[in-house]
């Protein structure tokens, strides 16, 4: 990569009061440190922060943060005790993750003043992330203002979809007027995972359909065509598709009107309801996994019934994302319950034989951070379990936009 100023990358990604971090060495990937700075503008603050490259020992403080600048000069100090700090010429550029990104962002873009003003014209669809990406991002720039920031969209993976996938089934001039269709999210670990999984089989990305099951506290689903995808479960907004741990996932629109009309609850409360009170944690009171598991071996029937309709929406996608491929290469799992809950996996694709897919009871039990195949070596289907990185994809992607800007 000659031309850039230096082979590091950070990575942020700014929520409304939290700033987690990571900052890599693109010669070979590797991380030199990470960490996170929790309950911003309370009293009760904390930073975490992992010296990775030393191996030093975890540093943790407890104080008053007050803001987003604040943090991240918190951030700078830590960094510049372990000789890691924001004014080395090692840092490239510092890449930001941004959760929507409309149509307009189809790819990782340098941030500008008219980048910053489209992002803002985005809130509207993203009124929980796209502020708290902004206040990162422009916190960075004024700490920073020297160095290139990268913004990487959630979405820009998804702008692939055709727009038979894309739209809904709504009068398009209303549609376009509020710019209302099937974004998707979770893009840079469905992008990683995708590609990952096609490096598993030995193969090229364009020459492999798969299926991602992005399975965490928020969950997506995707149909990936030889290294682009052409459907996501996720739509206008994060509450489409699987069941989650706080969300509902797929709905009956008239549900919502009902709780209106008959039920007489606010829009405030039926968002709270279906965002933050439903899914895992609706049906039982768990939006833990390894929790639900357990109170399912001591026979608790809500837990049982929970992860019985959790498991069916995934079968449910996991079919239809076969018939929209036509073909396919691999069933991939990841993020955290993807990753670590056999349970789920077995039970996943359990059934579905006649599609070519099974688990090795062997193989799926093996706990392991590494890349695996869990399907027995003749199903004709691989199930893969590919554990994600956001942060690499992020870093990645960043590194490669300011080479071809320098």
């Amino acid at each position: 990569m000659t031309g850039t100023r230096g082979t590091r990358v950070l990575v942020l990604n700014s929520g409304s009061s939290s700033l987690k971090y990571q900052l890599l060495d693109m010669r070979d990937g590797s991380r030199l440190a990470a960490g996170l700075v929790e309950r911003i503008g309370e009293q009760t603050s904390r930073l975490k922060h992992t010296p990775l490259a030393s191996g030093g020992d975890v540093r943790e403080a407890e104080g008053p943060i007050a803001d987003h600048d604040a943090a991240l000069k918190a951030v700078a100090q830590e960094l510049s005790r372990d000789g890691l700090g924001l004014d080395s010429p090692d840092l490239a550029a510092i890449g930001h993750r941004v959760v929507h990104g409309g149509m307009f962002f189809t790819e990782p873009t340098v941030v500008d003043d008219a980048v910053i003003a489209e992002i803002e014209r985005l809130i509207p669809v993203a009124p929980l992330h796209n502020p708290a990406n902004l206040t990162g991002i422009r916190t960075a720039r004024a700490l920073r203002p020297d160095l290139p920031q990268v913004a990487v969209f959630d979405t820009a993976f998804h702008t692939t979809m055709p727009e038979s996938a894309a739209r809904y089934a709504i009068d398009p001039r209303i549609a376009d007027r509020h710019r209302i269709r099937r974004y998707g999210f979770h893009g840079t670990s469905h992008a990683y995972v995708s590609r990952a999984t096609a490096e598993l089989l030995g193969r090229a990305p364009e020459d492999v359909n798969v299926i991602v099951l992005h399975l965490g506290n928020g969950a997506s689903a995707s149909a990936v065509r030889g290294g682009r995808c052409v459907d996501t479960s996720m739509g206008l907004t994060p509450l489409e598709g699987l069941v989650m741990g706080t969300r509902s996932g797929d709905l009956d629109p008239a549900v919502i009107f009902h709780l209106a009309r008959v039920g007489g609850m606010s829009m405030d409360e039926i968002d709270t309801l279906l965002n933050k009170r439903s899914g895992l944690f609706g049906l039982c009171g768990d939006n833990d996994m390894r929790e639900i598991r357990r109170r399912i071996d001591g026979g608790d029937e809500a837990a049982s019934l929970a992860f019985d309709i959790y498991v069916h929406r995934l079968k449910k996608y996991i079919g239809a994302y076969y018939a929209v491929l036509g073909t396919v290469d691999a069933v991939a799992f990841t993020a955290g319950v993807g990753e670590n809950a056999a349970p789920v996996r077995e039970a996943a694709v359990a059934g579905l034989e006649g599609l070519g897919l099974a688990v090795d009871p062997e193989r799926n039990a093996v706990r392991s951070d590494r890349p695996r195949i869990v399907s027995p070596d003749a199903a004709r289907v691989a199930v893969a379990v590919v554990p994600t990185d956001e942060e690499l994809e992020i870093a990645t992607q960043t590194y490669a936009l300011v080479g071809k800007n320098t």
